[in-house]
């Protein structure tokens, strides 16, 4: 099945995303939608935590196809994120030439055999017969000479290899990019992609995500989880906890067997949800007290599903 019988229409893609564990709300399927059938690259923004990368493991998994990643950092370069040449095995093949007495051709020690292939030329070589997905997570930790370097893939699905030429893709990959937001990326970045902001969801759809990805936690404690979180992040807190650390707490919950938040649990398990001692120290103590009993006060006026 090709991807456009496979992708119809959005609503479809919402069901396969959901299929596989994925839910996602109408504007961010229909811009994975439109990713998967335009092709054109997509950047995700968001805070960490709330799905970005998530969303990429979906789109591969349903569509059975490989998902090829690359993690950026500060400083990455060519080396790291398209090819490097296997000097090793250049040397080897330079010595076996000159044990058989044989002349060995400069242009042919630079030819796709002594390709070291990273993960922007995997996926632009990858026979198919569906596009790869090509995530390239946290854009924003490069630095602006590594995000000019993209142009060319992000445009064209083409890089060029200055020893062998320029290298097109048969199977152009599905590229999703996410930032955190850490740096404000260029406009020329931006202008080759499709835009799609992932904020926190609300209580109703975060309770869906905590009972589809944690069946074991009961109706009750499931409420206080997602209520007491979707709390915090009303808190003036230096980083709050995004749906990462929400199903981290539901997972930690009930593998302690808990069946109802109370204080104490509350206090001890703080540590899953922020990663801050300073946020930790705040909450601590009388103040979760006094969240968790707002918590619990709404959901008894009104159960959050």
């Amino acid at each position: 099945m090709n991807i456009e019988e496979l992708v119809p229409n959005v609503d479809a893609l919402t069901e396969r995303l959901k299929e596989v564990g994925y839910l996602a709300d109408p504007a961010l399927a229909s811009a994975l939608f439109c990713a998967v059938r335009l092709p054109q690259p997509l950047l995700l923004e968001g805070e960490a935590g709330v799905g970005k990368t998530a969303a990429a493991k979906a789109l591969a998994e349903f569509l059975d196809t490989p998902l090829i990643r690359l993690q950026c950092f500060e400083g990455i370069d060519a080396a790291e994120a398209l090819y490097e040449w296997n000097y090793p095995r250049q040397l080897l093949g330079i010595r076996v030439a000159e044990a058989r007495g044989e002349m060995i051709e400069e242009e042919s020690l630079f030819s796709p055999e002594f390709l070291i292939r990273r993960p922007l030329l995997a996926a632009l070589e990858h026979t198919g017969p569906r596009p790869a997905v090509l995530l390239i997570d946290e854009v924003d930790r490069a630095d602006e000479e590594f995000e000019a370097f993209l142009f060319e893939l992000l445009a064209e699905s083409t890089v060029t290899i200055p020893e062998i030429g320029t290298m097109r893709a048969t199977y152009p990959p599905i590229v999703l990019l996410t930032s955190n937001r850490t740096r404000d990326l260029h406009d020329a970045l931006k202008r080759r992609c499709l835009y799609h902001w992932i904020g926190y969801p609300d209580a109703e759809r975060e309770l869906k995500i905590v009972r589809a990805k944690v069946p074991g936690v009961g109706k009750k404690l499931s409420e206080q989880v997602v209520g007491f979180v979707q709390a915090l992040r009303k808190q003036d807190l230096f980083k709050s906890p995004g749906i990462a650390e929400t199903l981290d707490w539901a997972t930690a919950l009930s593998e302690l067997n808990a069946m109802d938040l109370d204080p104490r649990t509350v206090n001890d398990t703080l540590g899953v949800l922020l990663k801050y001692q300073d946020d930790i120290q705040r909450m601590q103590g009388s103040e979760a007290a006094e969240l968790l009993r707002k918590v619990n006060a709404d959901i008894a006026a009104q159960p959050l599903g």
